[in-house]
């Protein structure tokens, strides 16, 4: 087998080992809620946790980027990935449960800016988009893992043996896929970070992930407590379920539909189909509507993160580890706003009514990304 294809295999394994354990964690938090006895605004303070440790973990991500081969912090953050799972499934306590969940969000970080950075690299190697396809991966591993956690709901499973099982099966997988990751992949250019007036190019990507993080993130998040609290369904999963079903499928597409439609139309495609899918959750708040209201947010959210990244890697000033480095940097952010946002929002207007800040958010899409690709088109 040619050695690039033996490396696309070993890098769909950790998108896909990434989706498992991010959507086991998110799929059990409305069962963390639960065993807290959290309210909204609570549960948002708890999940503020993830993006402010992945704030902190941008100088170091910056380091390593600059220092070794994306592969070296790619197996060093996984298992310190998997390890913080297994701790928010056995924490007893809020200041265990937010130690963990930092940790998990620290490790998380350096593994998307690593497995992200080899995924720019690989395409290098092969003529037709394949970055979508990573993606997909990583939705389907997401997929999976939903699927797996309604199962163990169903089956009145302890959250810890849940995590525990999805932590070993995970640690196992990498280890054995981790010789025929991407070598040599240290940039010598464009690895240090320049403070001073952001650069168009990056600014515009940011704010396209930024928006994405909030409205993806949201729903990671949200979802399954839209499902218990609002529409009133015991088996709570069902939501992130088919949201992540469907932003699966459309990422193993979504590079062929770049190719059909262009950029610039898949964001506006983006934005009208968040739009809509939320409004049909909130104005109709019943299983089979608000099911059909979060395939369309799936389908909506799929093709924001692996295009603006992509994108990204094109960066003329920087490297694309620095570059990706950056742009997650804005995704942060965005879910440092969103989840608490929600919870916030919830709160104040219940959460029904909280979901329509996606509408807006998502509708966004079509005035911000304009703007860049006329900047793009005038700096060729």
């Amino acid at each position: 087998m040619e050695l690039r294809k033996k490396q696309r295999i070993a890098l769909s394994v950790y998108f896909f080992l990434s989706g498992i354990c991010f959507a086991s964690w998110a799929s059990r938090i409305p069962t963390i809620k639960d065993f807290f006895n959290l309210n909204e605004a609570e549960l948002g303070t708890i999940l503020l946790a993830m993006p402010v440790s992945s704030l902190i973990g941008l100088p170091i991500s910056s380091w390593l980027v600059s220092k070794f081969d994306s592969r070296v912090p790619l197996i060093v953050s996984f298992v310190f990935f998997s390890i913080a799972l297994t701790c928010i499934g056995f924490a007893t306590t809020p200041f265990w449960l937010v130690f963990s969940v930092c940790l998990f969000s620290f490790s998380m970080r350096i593994l998307n800016i690593s497995v992200n950075t080899q995924s720019i690299t690989l395409q290098k190697k092969f003529e037709k988009r394949v970055v979508g396809a990573f993606h997909g991966l990583w939705s389907t591993g997401g997929l999976l893992g939903v699927a797996f956690s309604t199962l163990m709901v169903k089956m009145d499973v302890s959250i810890e043996i849940h995590l525990l099982s999805i932590s070993i099966f995970g640690l196992i997988l990498a280890l054995l896929t981790y010789p025929f990751t991407v070598k040599g992949d240290i940039s010598t250019t464009g690895n240090k970070l320049i403070i001073g007036k952001p650069d168009p190019f990056i600014l515009y990507l940011g704010i396209l992930i930024f928006l994405g993080a909030i409205c993806e993130g949201g729903m990671f998040d949200w979802s399954g407590v839209y499902f218990k609290d609002v529409v009133n369904e015991e088996v709570f999963t069902f939501g992130y379920l088919m949201f992540m079903t469907t932003m699966a499928l459309s990422r193993f597409f979504c590079d062929r539909l770049v190719d059909v439609f262009g950029l610039q139309k898949m964001y506006i495609l983006s934005s009208v189909l968040i739009a809509l899918g939320i409004a049909i959750a909130v104005a109709f708040p019943f299983f089979w509507s608000a099911l059909l209201g979060f395939c369309f947010v799936g389908f909506g959210t799929a093709a924001i993160f692996p295009v603006t990244l992509s994108l990204a890697g094109t960066s003329k000033k920087y490297s694309p580890g620095m570059a990706i480095s950056i742009v997650t940097t804005y995704a942060i952010a965005g879910m440092l706003i969103g989840p608490p946002l929600i919870g916030y929002l919830a709160q104040a207007f219940n959460l029904k009514n909280a979901f329509i800040i996606f509408i807006i958010l998502g509708l966004l899409f079509i005035p911000v990304s304009r703007s860049f690709f006329k900047f793009q088109a005038k700096n060729l």
